[in-house]
């Protein structure tokens, strides 16, 4: 039975080798909260919205290509999904987000923001990937994972489990990042490899105690821990002296002295600009913050957007003292 109908509204986009006409769709049936006659959003061919189950694409949300939406998945607000890409399960993707190539978005995950998925990249469990972030290649972003900010994770890299990546990080390679990771530089992981007993990667990262964290194998632990298991099971042999030297390499090169980049929901004082400020759009609206208390609502590139102003000025490094507990 059919759940939609193209409703006769069409739209044009131009892509890099033809033009594809998109159609609105209309519910013709009911399911989840979608109800009969609600206006949907944009697909080019029915096949990239299943009729079964209570998938729906929404709002100026645009699905083309091969793309297919299917299960309970939603799409919508400005999102769009193309190529051979696929949304299933109870996936969501909204916003400005867009998710393309062969990629797939499934199970409890959402995508969301400027957030991008593309490539032979998977996004899946309870993942979620939004602001700036982007995975692409053969990356896979699952479990309780959160990818965020202008985080990159690329090529067969791994972040899972419940790693938090954001800032500027970028997790690529065969890099594994997991279990209680909190990465938000590109300096907060390193991998090495291939060496020792397996002939295989072996990644170091920054966890949440702002110590460092390794994933070799089957092992998954902090330094110290790393080096009794070393001692344990290769004694003094070159093995050994290989795993050891890695552990050297990674203290020297992770950098643990940074502090964490502000996030939403984070508490800042306001003050006067300074004279390095390149904005130079202090206005005198703002001055009445001076000395405030503020709540980032938002956080963009350069800066950020505030919850007591109703994010009306945008304030950059320069006009914040830092965070305040």
């Amino acid at each position: 039975m059919k759940k939609f109908e193209f409703t006769g509204e069409t739209k044009t986009i131009s892509l890099f080798f033809r033009t594809a006409t998109l159609h609105r769709i209309r519910a013709v049936a009911e399911f989840g909260l979608v109800k009969i006659g609600d206006l949907g959003g944009w697909i080019e061919k029915e096949e990239n919205l299943s009729h079964e189950g209570k998938a729906w694409v929404c709002g100026d949300a645009k699905v083309w290509g091969n793309a297919k939406v299917c299960g309970d998945a939603k799409v919508c607000g400005d999102a769009e999904v193309w190529g051979n890409a696929k949304v299933c399960g109870d996936a969501e993707v909204w916003g400005n987000a867009k998710v393309c190539g062969d990629a797939k978005v499934w199970g409890n995950a959402k995508v969301c923001g400027d957030a991008k998925v593309c490539g032979d990249a998977e996004v899946w469990g309870n993942a979620k990937v939004c602001g700036d972030a982007k995975v692409w290649g053969n990356a896979e972003v699952c479990g309780d994972a959160k990818v965020w900010g202008n985080a990159k994770v690329c090529g067969d890299a791994e972040v899972c489990g419940d790693a938090k990546v954001w800032g500027n990080a970028e997790v690529w390679g065969n890099a594994k990042v997991c279990g209680d990771a909190e990465v938000f530089s590109a300096s907060h992981v390193l991998v090495i490899g291939a060496i020792g007993s397996r002939d295989d990667f072996t990644t170091f990262f920054r966890d949440k105690d702002n110590e460092i964290t390794v994933k070799c194998g089957c092992f998954l632990g902090k330094i110290d821990k790393f080096l009794e298991k070393v001692t344990q099971t290769h004694k003094d042999s070159k093995y050994a002296f290989v795993y050891r030297a890695a552990v050297e390499v990674a203290k020297l090169q992770i950098d643990l002295s940074l502090e964490k980049p502000l996030v939403v929901g984070d508490k800042v004082k306001i003050i006067s600009p300074e004279e390095n400020d390149p904005g130079k759009n202090w206005s005198t609206e703002m001055s009445q913050y001076l000395g405030t208390i503020m709540t980032i609502k938002k956080v963009c590139k350069g800066g950020y957007y505030m919850k007591e102003d109703n994010e009306k000025w945008f304030w950059n490094n320069y006009r914040i003292e830092g965070k305040v507990e």
